[in-house]
């Protein structure tokens, strides 16, 4: 095995030291050009594919070459391997036959582990047109499997190959030659491999493609589309994407691959006619039972890539899916759960399978997987109640495992989904602490406060991070240094305030919020929902000794919709009821408050009657106050005839008088 390993190493030293000897005469200019690049972190010089065959003597200072301005195309090609990416028995097809033996040139084409090795062997052999694009094909193939570094030196040995000027020529000259499969494989493969977009060679296959894309079938037109999809826009490339669309819709009826059309699907993209969406959504469904497992996934990033919602095929995949979960890897999984927020799509069964799935594999894969799915369900406004309960657990058991950032995501995802742990609660949180107190001393003051206000959404208030923010020093420092998001800050001082107002926690001493870092504070001026505000004077009409007060303002911070004094039930009359200038209304002895709110559907978390962060600790502070609060919706709202909506608001606001069966379920309303 040494002796085998030194071998290529020498091949490889052997291998470079008669390459530099042929570069040292014909690259001068672009060596020298080199080393004002910084590579890897941009492409070494590249040929341009408009190089005259015979340069005059002067002629150096218009350099054939020149350096791409982007670093080389390394795009996660996953989704793209089902199309794209061939087997290596599948990247040689031209010139073999079943029954027939393969030329020499592909049986050592096949045996080649790198691009210049490909190119070694067509300074041997003069490949044919067809050749060509299995040579940029097996090139493309053989560098992707490699590590990122491995990758950016071994592209750099192709572009300085000599050879390479030899095969972009010859591709220019034999483009219009090229039958279409071969012209969209080339294409696809100098894309692949970082050509610039700008070059000549690039230029000329795009032309071509323009001329003979009506000869193109089913297979070339989805490898064209593959590519085309990644592509800047360029007059080229639009013309073509033009001409693919017109011939997509043409021949549509006739296509019979599923992955074919998902990707000419992709590159349409977000500004195709309402109309042509519509016939591909037909088609797709027409497909449906070819879907595989990887085409449902591929369907539902697809349709995210077009910007098209459609509820039937949706639905079709997310109950593959659900039904496949474990037949899926993290990164495939993880792009579902990214083309359903992106298109607003939200399966409560695939959701919670996911969760299950997900809290299962915690012993498996990485802390940072994990916490990428939390982190989605938690934007999603998804509770993933089993993937919340388990990774609650792991943190209880070993808290000191996670890092800074890991503690910013927990706590965010904690507090926003408003979970409730039960009779774990305390310790969790307890453990958070901990881990938070290790880091105080390294914080920056805005992940100090990002912190303290989390745990303060979740009605928890640890004295040592409490104390380090509200330092005269700290304090100091968010004064005179101007924030990148002032009004968010502002919040979140205030929420913090409020919360060391009414929570009253017990900490060693009193601490307040200065004045100065609380902002001038604009309560959002929500205007009056019709619907509420005609049906609770509906409800209130034969109500005597009730009192009703719109859009009232406590603490200069909560706005309520409306305010129903009304009096318990041990009493038949309301006294004189005051009310104070900012504070809200001051309950007469005897009578109870009752806070209307409205809110979006987006303060609960999706499929529950669960408030999530802000609104539960609305909720919370309320209650302090003596308000007892009734959440409603104005999709509830709306949803219901007059009547029915008297009728739901008489008995939440009455309820030991009146039981109605006239509110509509969350789950449906946020379906």
């Amino acid at each position: 095995m040494s002796a085998r390993v030194t071998e290529e190493v020498m091949r490889r030293v052997l291998l470079l030291c008669s390459r530099r000897s042929q570069w040292t005469q014909r690259s001068v200019l672009a060596t020298a050009s080199s080393r004002d690049t910084s590579f890897p972190s941009q492409v070494a010089h590249v040929w341009g594919a408009g190089k005259s065959q015979t340069l005059a003597a002067g002629s150096l200072v218009r350099s054939v070459r020149f350096y791409s301005r982007g670093s080389f195309h390394s795009e996660d090609l996953e989704e793209k391997e089902l199309l794209s990416s061939l087997p290596e028995d599948s990247s040689l097809p031209a010139e073999t036959t079943s029954g027939q033996r393969r030329s020499p040139f592909l049986d050592k084409l096949w045996r080649c582990g790198s691009p210049s090795d490909v190119l070694d062997l067509t300074c041997q052999y003069s490949p044919t047109v067809r050749q060509v694009s299995n040579c940029l094909t097996h090139m493309w193939g053989t560098s992707k499997k490699m590590s990122d570094e491995q990758r950016r030196c071994e592209l750099q040995l192709m572009f300085d190959h000599p050879a390479f000027d030899t095969l972009l020529q010859k591709i220019m000259k034999d483009a219009t030659h090229m039958h279409t499969k071969d012209l969209s494989y080339t294409l696809l493969s100098l894309f692949n491999l970082g050509v610039p977009q700008r070059s000549r060679v690039v230029q000329t296959l795009l032309r071509a493609c323009q001329e003979r894309l009506n000869d193109f079938d089913e297979k070339s037109l989805s490898v064209l589309a593959s590519c085309l999809e990644h592509m800047e826009n360029s007059p080229n490339v639009g013309a073509l994407k033009e001409g693919m669309r017109l011939v997509v819709e043409a021949r549509l009826p006739g296509i019979q691959k599923v992955i074919a059309l998902q990707t000419m699907m992709r590159m349409l993209g977000k500004d195709v006619p309402l109309n042509l969406k519509k016939k591909l959504e037909k088609k797709a469904l027409s497909m449906t039972d070819q879907f595989t497992l990887p085409n449902t996934q591929y369907m539902i990033s697809t349709m995210a890539t077009m910007g098209f919602y459609s509820r039937p095929l949706l639905d079709i995949c997310s109950k593959k899916i659900t039904e496949n979960l474990h037949g899926i890897p993290f990164n495939r999984l993880f792009a579902v759960l990214q083309a359903c927020r992106e298109l607003h799509y939200r399966d409560i069964d695939m959701l919670t399978a996911i969760s299950e799935y997900v809290s299962s594999m915690l012993d498996i894969w990485p802390n940072k997987q994990v916490l990428f799915f939390l982190s989605l369900f938690e934007s999603l406004v998804f509770c993933p109640s089993a993937l919340m309960e388990a990774y609650a657990e792991k943190v209880i058991a070993s808290p000191d495992t996670l890092t800074l950032r890991d503690l910013l995501c927990v706590l965010r995802v904690y507090s926003s989904l408003n979970y409730d742990l039960r009779d774990r609660r305390q310790q969790f949180l307890d453990s958070l602490t901990q881990v938070l107190d290790s880091y105080l001393p390294k914080m920056s003051g805005f992940l100090l406060l990002k912190s303290v206000f989390y745990l303060c959404q979740l009605g928890h208030f640890p004295s040592a991070p409490l104390e380090q923010l509200l330092q005269s020093s700290v304090m100091e420092q968010f004064d005179s240094t101007p924030s990148q998001f002032p009004q968010k800050q502002a919040r979140m001082f205030q929420t913090v305030d409020l919360c060391l107002r009414l929570d009253r926690p017990p900490l060693p001493r009193p601490m307040s919020v200065p004045p100065s870092v609380l902002g001038h504070y604009t309560p959002f001026s929500s205007p009056v929902n019709q619907w509420l505000s005609q049906g609770l004077r509906s409800v209130l009409g034969d109500q005597a000794d009730t009192m009703l007060q719109e859009m009232v303002l406590v603490e200069n911070f909560y706005l309520i919709d409306g305010v129903i004094t009304k009096p318990l039930p041990n009493h038949t009359s309301v006294t004189e009821v005051s009310s104070c200038e900012g504070e809200g209304l001051s309950p007469a002895e005897g009578s109870q408050r009752v806070a209307v709110i409205c809110t979006p559907l987006s303060g609960f978390c999706y499929g529950t009657s669960n408030p999530r962060g802000p609104l539960a600790v609305k909720i919370r502070h309320l209650r302090i106050l003596g308000y007892n609060p009734v959440l409603v919706t104005g999709q509830e709202l709306q949803s219901l005839s007059e009547e029915q909506r008297t009728e739901f608001l008489r008995g939440q606001i009455f309820p030991e008088h009146h039981r109605s069966d006239a509110q509509p379920k969350m789950e449906e309303l946020q379906s």
